[in-house]
């Protein structure tokens, strides 16, 4: 899994962004079944000449699509979208369907694994509670979850089990939907003479994290993935996890507490 994702959430020029994105050399998208831009993904990845093996494709489903034939269906659903013989992760995008169903989806993910529609399989929004279901009904864990990251809402307790039990930790909302203008973000940009989302970006991948920044500018799209000729010194690090405030950081939906 590359550790840079782009993603396409409310993006309805996905096929040109996404074939942007590619040529600023990231290999990893993150769509949805909720997004409603598979189909413009999969022509971003034929129309894009790279070749398919290097590329990593996420989709997820949504509660409302929960349970075993209607998670088989929804597999299938958007490998003929994608137009691709097989999706690299696919997440159950949250936790709001209660327990039988959450279940339900994560064993038609399996089989789906095992049929070889998809390579692996992930969960998105899930608190610790919602994993450690997993465990009691003895799947195999989930090799990702992805959930809202940034200094503002660090999710410790769950990163924390994640990390316990080898799950990737992806981050959503990484640059905090644009709301970069604490003091501190933007006086670390300054000492390296970054913009605040490269600040913000590097920080979650010295964090461990995959970030899925997502933008429809041509420019920011490049500069979002120019990471790698800069870190942040461990003082900065401190001074961006000192902005944690816990759930009322979040800048999104995150509902992580779905009983």
């Amino acid at each position: 899994m590359p550790l840079l994702g782009f993603g396409v959430y409310q993006n309805y020029t996905a096929r040109s962004s996404v074939l942007e994105a590619f040529q600023a050399g990231y290999r990893h998208v993150d769509s949805a079944q909720a997004y409603r831009n598979e189909a413009a993904v999969g022509e971003a990845v034929r129309d894009s000449g790279i070749d398919r093996g290097e590329l990593f494709i996420t989709t997820k489903c949504v509660s409302k699509n929960h349970g075993y034939e209607s998670t088989l269906k929804g597999v299938d659903e958007s490998l003929a979208k994608f137009g691709l013989e097989y999706i690299d992760l696919f997440l159950i995008h949250d936790p709001c369907s209660g327990t039988e169903r959450r279940l339900a989806t994560y064993r038609a993910l399996q089989d789906a694994r095992g049929a070889g529609k998809i390579r692996t399989i992930g969960v998105s929004n899930y608190n610790v509670q919602h994993l450690e279901e997993i465990a009691d009904a003895k799947y195999d864990m989930p090799a990702v979850n992805q959930i809202e990251l940034h200094p503002f809402c660090q999710q410790r307790p769950i990163v924390e089990y994640c990390r316990e039990h080898s799950i990737v930790v992806q981050a959503y909302c990484p640059i905090i939907r644009g709301k970069m203008d604490h003091p501190t973000i933007q006086t670390i940009a300054q000492n390296h003479g970054r913009d605040a989302a490269q600040v913000l970006l590097r920080w979650s991948l010295q964090k461990g994290f995959v970030p899925l920044p997502k933008s429809v500018t041509p420019e920011r799209i490049r500069s979002n993935a120019q990471l790698y000729d800069f870190e942040l010194e461990p003082e900065e690090m401190e001074q961006l996890d000192g902005l944690d405030r816990g759930k009322d950081g979040s800048v999104s939906w995150n509902p992580i507490d779905a009983s």
